[in-house]
């Protein structure tokens, strides 16, 4: 049984004899893909040797297809960086004439960044500090307002553009334009490392990567901002869990969590597992050296640099309901002033604040009592989903490019192509009224009720994603990635293992029906 389930693993298949008999063919047994196959003559044959081309080995084949949607990606992208007669006398500058970047659907956050966190002057990141106006008049002291893995990695990209720059015998262009396409070229590399690794967590479903490669969101939202270098770290941290590394999991994870918060969520559904296998003792390195690396990427700068290194959270907790959260869109409906009321821009919402927080807290809490009290253990990437679904549904900011966050996760946890591509499309699609309803209805935009609107068939689309996950938690038999001698390919040390959850757990959180593992096994 041993040598058998290191055939499905995350480990590659190619070289196995018995790999045609467990690797998945969505060619074969996905109508969608037979259909979409006839592009490049049609399903692989009956008698078609399967892992055995040493060249075009579906890990190639899925990230050529990402290099594809990131170039169509940076295409979506390219006419906001385009340079015209816009500064005095005729200066050529960067062109946003006419609202381009919002008519055009272009928008990157990476180029307005360059110029307002004052990247164009070289400054270092959380050092530098200027005065500008806010909202209400009143003068602002402001400082980088990313984490610190994000706001070097600007800084790195500055560098780079300026050095690029300054050698005069390569190809010359706006400061602006070179510094996105640097920017732009680390986060692709970001995004192939996130298929790669997804890949690898698929197990012998590695073709459902190809959603992750493909995926409409991509080509909206690969460079929107720096979302993709969380998504690298995310999934690389879930594969060295994967692989029973777990320190090296909390350092990548710890690491994620200095550039986008969301891969520190990670560690919460597998401290439930754990809990509910009692392998406490595997999690808590896990948990302690991402909190190590968290520590080493930010105390130099909280260190040096104090208040900028406060700004991110300060920023993230002064700022109010943006456009496309839940509570917006009630507002934008209902003409509901918020749980704060009417507020100046200066005002903290400070009962919008402990709201979130505390819808948040009750989906962890329903989550850890399902991860707990099914009578299979979930997979890792179905609560992993979950949670940062939860984590997106109930708080005040849903950035369009945090949906990102959720296309490994949602590809692992629920590899049912024709829905993923559903939902997945219309997330893409919520960016055209988004940009038209940010032009403004005085420049023939669109009213706000056309934009919150799909912002609702979106947020309906992922509740049904977690409907269906929960579904399928309650009744594994209809979980496909759950095959034969197949338990959970991302689980590690998690894999196969027996529910022995600890005496001190009362009877209200112990699985409702005791599974007998190793007649399981051998469905």
């Amino acid at each position: 049984m041993s040598d058998e389930r290191t055939l499905i693993g995350p480990a590659p298949l190619a070289n196995d004899r018995r790999s045609a008999e467990w690797r998945d063919l969505p060619g074969r047994n996905d109508p969608l893909t037979r259909e979409l196959s006839k592009v490049v003559g049609g399903p692989i044959g009956r008698h078609a040797l399967v892992g055995r081309s040493r060249f075009v080995t579906p890990m190639r084949v899925l990230l050529a297809l990402a290099v594809v949607f990131l170039a169509f990606g940076w295409f979506t992208k390219a006419a906001c960086i385009q340079q015209g007669p816009v500064g005095e006398n005729g200066a050529i500058g960067l062109d946003w004439s006419g609202s381009r970047q919002y008519v055009a659907l272009c928008y990157s956050d990476t180029v307005p960044l360059y110029g307002a966190e004052r990247l164009n002057e070289g400054a270092l990141p959380y050092k530098k500090s200027w005065t500008e106006e806010g909202p209400d008049g009143r003068l602002q002291t402001r400082y980088m307002e990313y984490p610190v893995v994000s706001g070097l990695y600007q800084y790195g990209s500055m560098l780079v553009a300026k050095a690029w720059d300054s050698v005069r015998i390569l190809p010359d262009g706006l400061p602006v334009a070179i510094y996105f396409n640097v920017v732009a070229l680390g986060l692709a590399v970001a995004w192939l490392v996130t298929v790669w690794a997804s890949a690898l967590l698929a197990g012998r479903r590695i073709w459902d990567a190809g959603l992750i490669a493909c995926s409409p969101l991509v080509i909206v939202h690969a460079f929107t901002n720096f979302d993709a270098l969380a998504t690298a770290f995310a999934a690389t941290g879930m594969l060295a869990w994967a692989r029973k590394r777990p320190v090296l999991a909390g350092i990548l994870l710890g690491i994620g969590g200095a550039t986008k918060l969301y891969p520190l969520l990670l560690l919460g559904p597998l401290l439930i597992l754990c809990l509910r296998t009692g392998k406490m003792r595997i999690w808590l390195p896990a948990f302690g050296s991402a909190v190590a690396a968290w520590l080493v990427v930010n105390l130099p700068i909280f260190v040096a640099f104090p208040q900028g290194w406060r700004e991110f959270f300060r920023l993230n907790t002064d700022r109010h309901a943006d456009p496309d959260s839940v509570y917006n869109v009630i507002t934008s409906f209902t003409g509901w002033p918020g749980f704060d009321g009417v507020l100046a821009s200066s005002d903290k919402p400070v009962i919008l604040n402990l709201v979130s927080l505390l819808l948040f807290a009750a989906v962890c809490i329903g989550i850890a009592w399902v991860a707990l009290t099914a009578p299979r253990r979930p997979r890792v990437a179905q609560l992993c989903f979950l949670l940062v679904a939860g984590f997106l549904l109930t708080n005040k900011v849903w950035s369009p490019q945090y949906s990102l966050w959720l296309v490994p996760l949602a590809v692992l946890a629920l590899p049912n192509r024709r829905i993923l591509l559903a939902w997945m499309t219309i997330d893409a699609l919520v960016w055209v009224p988004r940009m038209f309803y940010y032009l403004g209805e005085q420049n023939k935009g669109l009213p706000e009720q056309w934009f919150t609107g799909t912002v609702i068939v979106r947020d309906i689309a992922v509740l049904a994603l977690c409907g269906l996950i929960v579904r399928q938690i309650y009744k594994p038999d209809t979980d496909i990635v759950r095959y034969g001698f197949v338990d959970d390919p991302s689980g590690g040390v998690l894999d196969q293992a027996a529910d022995a959850p600890p005496s001190w757990l009362p009877r209200a959180l112990r699985p409702k029906v005791r599974i007998d593992v190793e007649a399981d096994a051998r469905l």
